[in-house]
């Protein structure tokens, strides 16, 4: 009889088995990647975002043994490129690098949307963050960011701002800290922000919020002067240069982030192996050392963090756009 028994379960447990190994997104797990793996990224090829997905796509080609292959599809502040993977079969070969400006910041700005992010994405891990910089040109006054809040609050609507086009995370750290200060600081859009550094190294603009890895070498050549990162830590590259939450504003940070991740739909269990395998590479010393030379912290989440981060950057920005009353596109 208990021979019986045990058979019949050694039976129904080969059974679940059988069905578990057949199920699509268990069995599809079990042997991907089979085939070469688009990485979309939505923005042009040799700037920051780009250096990242080269970083982090050559290995896990080498980890997958199979290419995975940067697809550039820059414009409309990274919306199209979105737009491009949300459409895209959900079977773990069309992977997106979700970023603060099309994940984030794009469903408040534009009036109409080819995506919605909540809807046609599944998110998989954060994979890092970088801070910008308030930087000034030497011939303002204002040494540091209290000095400038006294001075843009002397001088409402005088002094003006340059960064890249309207909804750029720049221009809304730029808004956010305007509502968090009090001050009136009128935008002068720009068709990219090299175009806005370049006016503000020539003198064309007083003020601007650039990125940290786009800025510091002008910093660090004197061109212009730093007055605050918009981190809540200082950076080590800008060791003198405060925090705007230690000296003016306690609370006070914006980082622009990059993450992964799939159109919705992709099985749990691909998720699951991108997840696990992108924070093995993420955890790469020689990754994380070059992240760290571009001013990036690495900073991996679950996958159920990376979604409740994306929803609460989301709601922030509406916010701000909302406050700021800037209009939609």
């Amino acid at each position: 009889m208990v021979q019986v028994v045990i058979k019949r379960n050694q039976a129904l447990i080969f059974a679940l088995a059988t069905v578990v190994w057949h199920l699509p997104g268990a069995s599809a797990a079990q042997s991907y990647p089979v085939k070469p793996v688009r990485y979309v990224v939505p923005f042009p090829a040799a700037g920051s975002p780009d250096i990242v997905a080269r970083q982090i796509s050559e290995r896990l080609g080498r980890m997958w043994g199979q290419q995975v292959v940067v697809d550039n599809r820059a414009g409309a502040g990274g919306t199209l490129g979105a737009a491009i993977a949300a459409k895209a079969p959900a079977d773990g070969y069309t992977l997106f690098q979700c970023n603060i400006a099309s994940s984030a910041i794009a469903e408040s700005l534009y009036a109409t949307m080819p995506y919605n992010h909540q809807r046609d994405f599944a998110p998989i891990s954060l994979i890092g963050k970088t801070p910008n910089v308030l930087v000034v040109h030497p011939s303002m006054p204002s040494r540091t960011i209290t000095e400038f809040i006294a001075y843009a609050k002397a001088n409402p609507g005088k002094l003006s701002y340059g960064t890249s086009a309207s909804g750029s995370s720049q221009q809304l750290a730029m808004e956010f800290f305007k509502l968090a200060a009090k001050i009136d600081v009128v935008q002068v859009p720009y068709k990219g922000a090299p175009q806005a550094l370049a006016d503000l190294i020539g003198g064309q603009i007083p003020v601007s919020v650039q990125s940290a890895p786009a800025v510091l070498p002008v910093i660090q050549s004197g061109r212009v002067r730093a007055l605050a990162v918009t981190s809540l830590m200082r950076i080590s590259q800008l060791p003198a240069v405060p925090t705007v939450h230690e000296t003016a504003l306690p609370g006070f940070e914006v980082s622009s982030w990059y993450g992964l991740c799939a159109p919705a739909g992709t099985p749990a269990a691909i998720l699951d192996k991108v997840h696990a395998d992108l924070t093995a590479v993420l955890r790469l010393p020689e990754l994380e050392q070059r992240f760290r030379d571009m001013v990036i912290e690495v900073a991996p989440t679950s996958r159920e963090e990376f979604a409740q981060f994306i929803r609460a950057e989301t709601a922030r920005w509406a916010r701000v756009i909302s406050e700021a009353g800037i209009p939609q596109q």
